[in-house]
């Protein structure tokens, strides 16, 4: 009899309460600021109608079998697509002086989030079918290197370098797992490194708010204004918070407060308490979805598993870090609560992938599975490599 299919619970719940403190976040970050322009809903409408499409797309995804992800058919597609969204946003007004958002019927979609995952879905079928050869650079790591360097160079170019940071950081981390030589990724990161360091060097604008960064006192007035007003905001919350909608930061001392600074209002509202909260949430994600990747009954699905949690924690590491003054200012927007909707549709698309995947999963670990080869869940006694190994020389 085959066996019953159960999404993992855990990860499933985690989710919907993130979710749910989006909607209420949002509406207690926007209503001042959106009631001078619209009315004090505006923003929760919006995002209340991005929560019923993304939550819709993520039961749908997680009854479609991720292997279709594999197809080559799917995959090139979803390459081009992406590839052409990302260029046609230069065809489209700045917001910010940023070349970001396709707009459309009243709407606008950001590629760069789409973008993240393509990569992630791309990388992992083609380390499923070349993974024995991995240290093999022409044959296994050229092509994810460029793919993952024509999209994360079309990002940077649209001024995202958090978002182009965080594609490749993803992408690094899977072919690190799948058992890449260290002597190989030692190579890369010395690559990379001078490269992310140039591109802050040679841009006025960067190299301004790093300095910032470094120091906020240093232009108060100007980009040191949001990292300070943040860090306000967190300190006078203290460990119970002001209550839901008490905020003061967020009335026009921290820049659109809704979207990528909502960590902060959660800081000043709820207070140590819930910033806690939503760091255990995200460290609850990250030990289930690491957990699907071991227990994965294949190759692709445990990279795939492996390249979307790492995705999603990173993204929540950085913007949290970001908020409280660890990190340079960037656009990186906290997962499932930021207001926005590329970034909560599509992280719901990638939840709802790994869900399958947790549907799919194995009773026994998989010798197979990337965190194996790097000592990480390897009940099985084996590791990715060695198994590798093994079917070469069969």
């Amino acid at each position: 009899m085959a066996r019953t299919l159960k999404s993992d619970r855990l990860l499933f719940s985690t989710t919907l309460l993130l979710v749910a403190a989006s909607v209420i976040m949002v509406y207690s970050a926007s209503a001042v600021q959106a009631e001078l322009k619209h009315t004090s809903y505006y923003f929760l409408a919006k995002q209340l109608a991005w929560v019923v499409l993304g939550l819709a797309v993520l039961l749908v995804m997680m009854r479609i079998d991720y292997h279709v992800l594999r197809r080559p058919i799917i995959i090139w597609s979803l390459v081009g697509f992406v590839t052409l969204a990302l260029m046609a946003v230069f065809a489209f007004p700045a917001v910010n002086h940023a070349h970001r958002w396709i707009f459309f019927a009243g709407g606008s979609v950001q590629p760069s989030e789409i973008a993240k995952v393509v990569a992630i879905v791309f990388g992992a079928a083609l380390l499923e079918r070349r993974m024995h050869r991995i240290n093999d650079v022409a044959y296994a790591l050229a092509p994810i290197a460029i793919v993952t360097m024509v999209l994360g160079g079309l990002v940077v170019l649209q001024r995202d370098f958090g978002t182009a940071g965080i594609l490749v950081a993803t992408i690094a981390a899977m072919v690190f797992a799948a058992g890449l030589n260290y002597r190989h990724l030692l190579g890369l990161l010395g690559i990379l490194i001078p490269a992310g360091a140039a591109l802050i060097v040679l841009s006025p604008n960067r190299l301004h708010r790093f300095m910032v960064f470094l120091d906020p006192r240093s232009d108060p007035m100007g980009f040191g204004f949001q990292p300070m007003q943040a860090l306000i905001a967190v300190g006078s919350g203290g460990v119970l918070g002001k209550g839901i909608m008490a905020g003061v930061q967020k009335l026009f001392y921290i820049p659109e407060p809704h979207t990528d600074f909502i960590y902060a209002v959660i800081g000043e509202e709820v207070g140590l308490i819930g910033t806690t909260f939503v760091l255990a949430c995200f460290l609850l994600i990250a030990w289930r979805g690491f957990r699907a990747s071991v227990l994965a009954p294949d190759r692709f699905g445990s990279i795939l598993a492996l390249g979307l949690t790492t995705l999603i924690t990173l993204q929540a590491l950085v913007n949290m870090s970001m908020v409280i003054g660890l990190l340079p200012t960037e656009g990186v927007p906290l997962p499932f609560v930021s207001n926005g909707g590329s970034s909560l549709v599509i992280n719901l698309i990638g939840m709802g992938i790994l869900l399958n995947i947790s549907q799919q999963s194995s009773r026994v670990p998989q010798a197979d599975s990337p965190l194996a080869a790097i000592g990480i869940g390897d009940w099985s006694g084996g590791s990715m490599a060695s198994a590798s190994s093994e079917r070469a020389n069969a």
